[in-house]
């Protein structure tokens, strides 16, 4: 059985939720990353930002993304996936949430990042075009 740890990447960075959306799209440049896990001073998960919510809820709507804060764009609990649930429940996941990206947590922890890129170097390209089919495509 493939797990999502077997095909999630480590070493995932967080942007703290007191740090500016500037310091965000810095370390997304660093790190070549469309999105980075926003950590608490607890260091656990309080949710995601992305490259396009920099651009589309800051800088389109006029605001200095040098004075907004990345918790600032904390919406909710975000959805993980534990580090040893298998691959089939994670697309069905990713595909049930729409999401492109899925943080993989053991003991609370962030221990890794599931991302599309991560699905096609890893599972068989029947498996990825039905998950791209499910939530990319257009509505």
């Amino acid at each position: 059985m493939t797990t999502a740890r077997d095909i999630m990447h480590t070493g995932v960075s967080c942007i703290q939720e007191n740090e500016t959306l500037e310091d965000a799209a810095r370390k997304m440049k660093e790190l070549d990353v469309g999105a980075l896990p926003i950590c608490g001073e607890d260091d656990r998960l309080h949710g995601i930002i992305t490259d396009r919510d920099i651009v589309v809820k800051c800088l389109a709507k006029g605001k200095d993304p040098r004075t907004m804060a990345a918790g600032q764009f904390e919406q909710g609990k975000p959805v993980t996936i534990d580090a040893d649930t298998d691959t089939d429940r994670v697309l069905q996941v990713m595909e049930e949430h729409r999401i492109r990206r899925l943080p993989v947590v053991e003991n609370h922890r962030l221990v890794g990042m599931i991302s599309e890129a991560d699905l096609a170097r890893r599972l068989p390209e029947e498996r990825v075009g039905h998950f791209v089919e499910s939530v990319c495509a257009a509505t």
